[in-house]
């Protein structure tokens, strides 16, 4: 693994950005709303997010000692996504926005906050 230090940033930092649930991501995952957003990459059925959900809520159940250099990879590159998305907020009424949606693919719910 790699430096403990960065190890233990990149845990904390996805535990923040990361307010769901295993079981309520999952849920999400299985939803209409869920598959309808993102950007699929040519050829995929499955967007980047919803691809990156499934992986998410692995993570959550991964103790750390078993986190490999890749899974705090794909950690900090949740954080990063979230970070970004977040800072793009539509005005109004977010509920029912393929913006929340595309979130929530990378297990933020902004409702939440």
């Amino acid at each position: 693994m790699s430096d403990h230090h960065d190890a233990d940033s990149t845990r904390r930092e996805f535990r923040e950005a990361v307010n769901m649930s295993p079981a309520e991501l999952e849920r999400w995952l299985g939803t209409e709303e869920s598959t309808s957003v993102g950007q699929k990459k040519d050829g995929d059925d499955e967007s980047t997010g919803h691809h990156s959900g499934r992986r998410i809520v692995e993570l959550l159940r991964t103790t750390k000692d078993d986190l490999t250099d890749d899974d705090l990879a794909h950690m900090r590159t949740v954080v990063g996504y979230v970070h970004r998305h977040s800072a793009q907020r539509p005005d109004g009424d977010v509920t029912d926005t393929p913006w929340r949606w595309s979130l929530m693919n990378w297990g933020h719910d902004p409702l939440k906050d």
